[in-house]
C-alpha cells in the first residue's frame, strides 16, 4: 500500500484543496476507493449476494439485480448470465 499511497499524492493534494478533508483523511478516502475498484467481478458478485441475502431478498431478485449492477462498475466485466452468477456464488 505504501507505493500506492505515494503514487496518488496529486489526487490527495487535490482532495485536500477542494474539500474540508485533512491529508490523512483524504489519503484514507483514496485508498478506500482504490480498494473498492480493485474488487474482482467474483468478489463483487459474492459480496452483493451476501448483502442482499442478509436483507431478505430471494435469489431470483438477487441475481437479476446483480446482473443489472455489473455493467455500471468502473471497468465493466463481460456480461454474465444468471447461471454464471450462480456458479460464482455456489461453485
Amino acid at each position: 500500500m505504501l507505493d500506492r499511497r505515494a503514487s496518488h499524492d496529486d489526487l490527495i493534494d487535490h482532495l485536500v484543496g477542494s474539500t474540508s478533508l485533512r491529508r490523512g483523511e483524504a489519503a484514507r478516502v483514496v485508498l478506500d476507493v482504490l480498494a473498492y475498484f480493485d474488487e474482482t467481478t467474483e468478489e463483487f458478485v459474492r459480496r452483493r449476494h451476501r448483502e442482499m441475502q442478509a436483507g431478505g431478498a430471494t435469489n431470483t431478485v438477487i441475481f437479476e439485480r446483480i446482473a443489472a449492477e455489473l455493467p455500471h462498475r468502473a471497468v465493466a466485466p463481460p456480461e454474465l448470465s444468471l447461471r454464471q452468477l450462480r456458479r460464482i456464488v455456489y461453485g
